[in-house]
């Protein structure tokens, strides 16, 4: 059973689905497929966002497994530093915020310097905002930018593709099964998956 913690993998050799787990266990899966004879199209995509992952199957599966480890400490980027332990004076206590450049026009920086509190606390407002996604038009554009960055990777030769993009994002769910149901299993099954958010209502 999976840590829910843990993002979740798909590896395909070529048209199939060899796996879907962590990325530790989908690259061992793929690489007893290599070790076998596989001579497919190796790809792995993270499940939430269909993004590929870049492992190296070469060598031993020990290689393999240091690779993963580097793939997924790259996919994480740098650790947060530390909190700083030290007790705190008077003043405007530490929020956790991180300081990163921010490109604006001129107006903006008008508009954002007139607003209560000054410009760092009218950004956080509009992104909490923002993010709270209401009617859900987020998540679906996620998933179909995440479904799409998987039918460009493994369908965009196959029939009826880009009129199966075109339904992705029409929203029209049966066209889109229909359209892809002569797929390989794998493929299709995996696209399915990956558009349940972006038809959802």
């Amino acid at each position: 059973m999976l840590d829910i913690a843990e993002p979740a993998f798909t590896g395909f050799a070529g048209d199939r689905r060899i796996g879907t787990g962590s990325l530790a266990a989908v690259a061992a899966a793929l690489k007893t497929a290599i070790d076998a004879g596989e001579t497919g199209q190796i790809l792995i995509f993270q499940d939430a966002d269909a993004r590929t992952i870049e492992v190296d199957f070469r060598g031993s599966h020990e290689d393999v497994e240091t690779s993963v480890r580097r793939a997924l400490v790259a996919q994480r980027g740098p650790a947060p530093p530390a909190p700083d332990e030290a007790r705190r004076g008077p003043g405007r206590p530490k929020l956790g915020v991180l300081a990163r450049e921010v490109t604006l026009l001129p107006r903006h920086w008008e508009w954002l310097a007139g607003q209560p509190g000054g410009a760092s606390v009218a950004l956080r407002r509009l992104v909490e905002e923002a993010s709270r996604d209401r009617d859900g038009r987020q998540r679906r554009r996620l998933a179909q930018e995440a479904a799409y960055r998987f039918l460009s990777s493994m369908a965009g030769d196959r029939p009826h593709f880009e009129d199966a993009v075109r339904a992705l994002f029409a929203g029209d769910a049966a066209r889109f099964a229909d359209l892809i149901a002569g797929w390989p299993d794998g493929v299709r099954d995996y696209a399915l998956q990956l558009t349940a958010g972006a038809f959802a209502r």
